[in-house]
Protein backbone atom coordinates (compact mmCIF):
# COMPACT_ATOMS: atom_id res chain seq x y z
CA UNK A 1 0.00 0.00 0.00
CA UNK A 2 1.30 3.49 -0.94
CA UNK A 3 1.72 6.23 1.55
CA UNK A 4 -0.73 8.33 -0.99
CA UNK A 5 -3.85 6.10 -0.15
CA UNK A 6 -3.10 6.03 3.60
CA UNK A 7 -3.62 9.86 3.59
CA UNK A 8 -6.20 9.96 1.29
CA UNK A 9 -8.00 7.46 3.67
CA UNK A 10 -7.14 9.13 7.00
CA UNK A 11 -8.83 12.43 4.83
CA UNK A 12 -11.90 10.53 4.06
CA UNK A 13 -12.32 8.49 7.13
CA UNK A 14 -12.10 12.38 8.94
CA UNK A 15 -14.50 14.29 6.45
CA UNK A 16 -17.23 11.87 6.42
CA UNK A 17 -16.98 11.67 10.27
CA UNK A 18 -17.18 15.13 10.90
CA UNK A 19 -19.82 15.56 8.34
CA UNK A 20 -22.03 12.84 10.58
CA UNK A 21 -21.09 14.05 13.97
CA UNK A 22 -20.71 17.77 14.08
CA UNK A 23 -22.05 19.54 10.89
CA UNK A 24 -25.34 20.12 9.31
CA UNK A 25 -24.70 18.58 5.69
CA UNK A 26 -26.56 20.43 2.49
CA UNK A 27 -30.16 20.93 2.95
CA UNK A 28 -29.63 19.92 6.67
CA UNK A 29 -30.11 16.19 5.82
CA UNK A 30 -27.57 15.51 8.47
CA UNK A 31 -29.26 17.50 11.45
CA UNK A 32 -32.59 15.74 9.61
CA UNK A 33 -30.80 11.94 10.00
CA UNK A 34 -29.50 12.72 13.58
CA UNK A 35 -32.93 13.40 14.16
CA UNK A 36 -34.39 10.40 13.28
CA UNK A 37 -31.85 8.78 15.27
CA UNK A 38 -33.54 9.14 17.77
CA UNK A 39 -32.19 8.25 21.05
CA UNK A 40 -30.83 4.80 20.59
CA UNK A 41 -27.60 2.88 19.56
CA UNK A 42 -27.68 4.74 16.38
CA UNK A 43 -27.67 8.58 18.45
CA UNK A 44 -25.19 7.27 20.35
CA UNK A 45 -22.76 6.72 17.66
CA UNK A 46 -23.43 9.09 15.88
CA UNK A 47 -22.80 11.86 18.89
CA UNK A 48 -19.36 10.09 19.63
CA UNK A 49 -16.31 11.05 17.11
CA UNK A 50 -14.01 8.54 17.93
CA UNK A 51 -16.75 5.38 17.98
CA UNK A 52 -18.17 6.76 14.62
CA UNK A 53 -14.77 7.16 12.77
CA UNK A 54 -14.04 3.06 13.78
CA UNK A 55 -17.53 2.18 12.22
CA UNK A 56 -16.65 4.62 8.68
CA UNK A 57 -12.65 3.51 8.75
CA UNK A 58 -13.51 -0.09 8.92
CA UNK A 59 -15.20 -0.40 5.03
CA UNK A 60 -12.87 2.07 3.84
CA UNK A 61 -9.93 -0.72 5.53
CA UNK A 62 -11.65 -3.11 3.70
CA UNK A 63 -11.27 -1.72 0.41
CA UNK A 64 -7.61 -0.53 0.73
CA UNK A 65 -5.82 -3.70 2.30
CA UNK A 66 -4.97 -6.57 0.62
CA UNK A 67 -4.72 -9.14 3.26
CA UNK A 68 -6.90 -9.77 6.66
CA UNK A 69 -4.21 -8.65 8.69
CA UNK A 70 -3.48 -5.26 6.76
CA UNK A 71 -6.90 -4.53 6.69
CA UNK A 72 -7.18 -5.17 10.42
CA UNK A 73 -4.32 -2.32 11.11
CA UNK A 74 -5.30 -0.03 8.43
CA UNK A 75 -8.68 0.20 10.10
CA UNK A 76 -6.89 1.34 13.05
CA UNK A 77 -5.02 3.59 11.82
CA UNK A 78 -7.33 4.92 10.03
CA UNK A 79 -9.53 5.84 12.73
CA UNK A 80 -6.53 6.92 14.36
CA UNK A 81 -5.13 9.24 12.07
CA UNK A 82 -9.14 10.83 11.40
CA UNK A 83 -9.02 11.09 15.66
CA UNK A 84 -5.63 13.46 15.57
CA UNK A 85 -7.20 15.02 12.70
CA UNK A 86 -10.11 15.88 15.01
CA UNK A 87 -7.84 16.85 17.59
CA UNK A 88 -5.58 18.93 15.69
CA UNK A 89 -8.18 20.94 14.40
CA UNK A 90 -9.62 24.15 16.29
CA UNK A 91 -12.33 24.49 17.42
CA UNK A 92 -15.12 26.35 16.48
CA UNK A 93 -17.26 28.00 19.13
CA UNK A 94 -20.57 30.24 18.42
CA UNK A 95 -20.04 33.65 19.00
CA UNK A 96 -20.94 35.59 22.54
CA UNK A 97 -24.55 36.83 23.13
CA UNK A 98 -24.87 40.14 22.69
CA UNK A 99 -24.65 41.75 26.25
CA UNK A 100 -25.44 45.58 27.03
CA UNK A 101 -26.51 47.23 30.64
CA UNK A 102 -27.48 50.52 29.10
CA UNK A 103 -30.12 50.01 27.32
CA UNK A 104 -33.02 52.15 28.19
CA UNK A 105 -36.71 52.52 26.38
CA UNK A 106 -36.31 56.81 26.31
CA UNK A 107 -40.13 56.46 24.95
CA UNK A 108 -41.38 55.02 28.77
CA UNK A 109 -43.39 57.62 30.93
CA UNK A 110 -44.05 55.12 33.90
CA UNK A 111 -41.92 52.74 34.86
CA UNK A 112 -44.05 49.84 37.45
CA UNK A 113 -41.77 48.83 40.29
CA UNK A 114 -40.53 45.23 40.72
CA UNK A 115 -38.35 43.88 43.86
CA UNK A 116 -36.10 41.01 44.64
CA UNK A 117 -37.40 38.79 47.06
CA UNK A 118 -35.00 36.13 47.18
CA UNK A 119 -34.02 34.37 43.92
CA UNK A 120 -37.52 34.94 42.31
CA UNK A 121 -38.80 38.42 41.06
CA UNK A 122 -42.27 39.56 42.49
CA UNK A 123 -44.24 42.31 41.77
CA UNK A 124 -45.87 44.68 43.79
CA UNK A 125 -49.11 43.05 43.09
CA UNK A 126 -48.06 39.75 44.35
CA UNK A 127 -49.73 39.14 48.03
CA UNK A 128 -46.27 37.16 48.54
CA UNK A 129 -44.37 40.71 47.71
CA UNK A 130 -43.13 42.54 50.74
CA UNK A 131 -41.03 45.79 50.36
CA UNK A 132 -36.92 45.15 51.98
CA UNK A 133 -37.31 46.50 54.82
CA UNK A 134 -40.55 45.17 56.64
CA UNK A 135 -41.74 45.40 60.10
CA UNK A 136 -41.14 41.83 60.57
CA UNK A 137 -37.64 41.46 59.25
CA UNK A 138 -36.51 45.25 61.51
CA UNK A 139 -38.34 43.85 64.24
CA UNK A 140 -35.80 40.00 64.08
CA UNK A 141 -33.07 42.37 63.42
CA UNK A 142 -34.10 44.31 66.72
CA UNK A 143 -34.24 41.38 69.00
CA UNK A 144 -31.09 39.67 67.34
CA UNK A 145 -29.34 42.67 68.59
CA UNK A 146 -30.67 43.29 71.89
CA UNK A 147 -29.86 39.37 72.96
CA UNK A 148 -26.64 39.70 71.42
CA UNK A 149 -25.81 43.07 73.96
CA UNK A 150 -27.31 41.05 76.72
CA UNK A 151 -25.27 38.04 76.34
CA UNK A 152 -22.33 40.07 76.41
CA UNK A 153 -23.69 42.33 79.12
CA UNK A 154 -23.87 39.34 81.47
CA UNK A 155 -20.55 37.10 79.94
CA UNK A 156 -18.28 39.89 81.80
CA UNK A 157 -18.89 40.19 85.03
CA UNK A 158 -15.59 42.86 86.08
CA UNK A 159 -16.31 45.40 83.28
CA UNK A 160 -20.14 45.68 83.31
CA UNK A 161 -19.95 49.19 83.82
CA UNK A 162 -17.71 49.74 80.60
CA UNK A 163 -19.87 47.73 78.19
CA UNK A 164 -22.95 49.21 79.40
CA UNK A 165 -22.04 52.66 77.78
CA UNK A 166 -20.81 50.49 74.64
CA UNK A 167 -22.67 49.59 71.51
CA UNK A 168 -23.24 45.70 71.21
CA UNK A 169 -20.89 43.67 69.15
CA UNK A 170 -22.69 41.63 66.25
CA UNK A 171 -21.24 38.25 65.41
Amino acid sequence: MQFYWLALGILSVWRVTHLLNAEDGPWDLVVRLRRRAGTGFWASLLDCFYCLSLWIAAPLAYFLGSRWFERFLLWLALSAGAILLERLAPERTAAPPFYSENLEVTNVLREEPTAVAGDARHEPDDPEWEPSGTASQQADAGSTTSTVATAELSNSGENAGDNANRPAKRA
